[in-house]
């Protein structure tokens, strides 16, 4: 009894905690609301994926490869 409820706690926090913000995201009406996140979320990869590249010139560079 007590795995039991250990269980559906377990899945209690995951639905009502961790999903918590793609329920926001799925309920977001409009275009420009949609894809603004996901714009965020794109540039946001570009400018670490930037950062990660002029780091390795960096290393390479110096020699510490």
């Amino acid at each position: 009894m007590i795995a039991n409820n250990l269980f559906r706690l377990i899945a209690d926090f995951c639905t009502n905690v961790l999903f918590a913000p793609y329920d926001t995201f799925r309920n977001i009406d409009g275009w420009w609301g949609s894809n603004s996140i996901n714009a965020i979320f794109i540039s946001t990869g570009a400018v670490l994926f930037i950062y990660w590249l002029t780091q390795l010139q960096k290393f390479k560079k110096a020699g510490t490869e």
